[in-house]
């Protein structure tokens, strides 16, 4: 009996090198040579000091940057343009001011020609599952932090991408809205398992949240230079997960590397982590 072939990977960066012309001439070099794979279903968090490179990674998987070597790869297939299979949420929100909540989720199906009130009604069906119910009439001003970030998350999964990119989505929040949007994202992924890239400053937040945890070099230059398994059970709480021994072995562990890195970063006057 023949055995089945693997699935190629939701996301495979090969040999990626990118590099900026700069203005007064030359070149900076801002990564060198990675490889990064995500398995599909698979949650990937990246960390490392500030200007290593994590959100340029983040926006050649989304196509929005080509490598100047190396290429990319969505399940098996090389990108050219923009990545149709992923849907990419900003640390900034890109809501419409002059638009509803659900008039700025709605608006995600409209370029698939998905009549107006079919959109209306998914797009009450994603603001249910983030919570949002009551504030479907509410314009973005009227919104919380959180609130609107709940919108955006259901602007992004309400066309039902394959893969998700994201950008420390939840850095503007406090503390404890951090905590209930990233159970909020875990409840959501878990329930048919996307492909996750995901990119933060924090740690913590980096391994309550995924399966792995990748760990790249001070820039410039900057490469991959830890890929971390994080062993937790799941379904994970936020807050609890952080309270458990092997959490803090693994964030033991993961420092060892980052350390060095974020010492190096701050070396070369780049301020804190990212």
């Amino acid at each position: 009996m023949e055995k089945a072939l693997a699935a190629p990977p939701a996301i495979a960066l090969r040999g990626v090198s990118i590099s900026f012309r700069l203005a007064e001439g030359g070149a900076y070099d801002a990564v060198a040579r990675s490889d990064l794979a995500v398995a599909p279903g698979e949650f990937v968090a990246i960390v490392g000091p500030t200007g290593c490179g994590k959100s340029t990674l983040l926006n050649v998987a989304a196509g929005l940057l080509a490598p100047s070597t190396g290429q990319a790869d969505i399940f098996g297939v090389r990108l050219a343009g923009l990545n149709a299979k992923a849907g990419y949420l900003f640390q900034q929100d890109a809501l419409m001011p002059w638009k509803t909540a659900l008039d700025n989720v709605a608006v995600a199906l409209e370029p698939r020609g998905v009549s107006r009130a079919a959109a209306l009604a998914r797009a009450r069906e994603w603001l249910a599952r983030v919570g949002l119910s009551a504030f479907v009439d509410r314009y973005p001003h009227m919104l919380s932090g959180g609130q609107r970030k709940r919108v955006a998350l259901a602007q992004t999964l309400i066309r039902d991408p394959e893969i998700l990119l994201m950008d420390e989505p939840f850095g503007p929040l406090d503390a404890q809205t951090r905590q209930i949007m990233g159970n909020l994202l875990l409840d959501l992924w878990s329930r048919d398992r996307k492909a996750v890239m995901f990119v933060t400053h924090d740690l913590e937040e980096a391994i309550a949240l995924a399966d792995r945890v990748v760990v790249m070099s001070a820039g410039p230059v900057a490469t991959i230079v830890g890929d971390f398994p994080v062993g937790l059970g799941r379904p994970r709480d936020i807050a609890e997960i952080r309270t458990e021994p092997d959490f803090h072995a693994i964030h033991k562990a993961i420092w060892a590397t980052l350390r060095g890195e974020v010492q190096r970063a701050y070396a070369r006057g780049e301020g804190r982590t990212a």
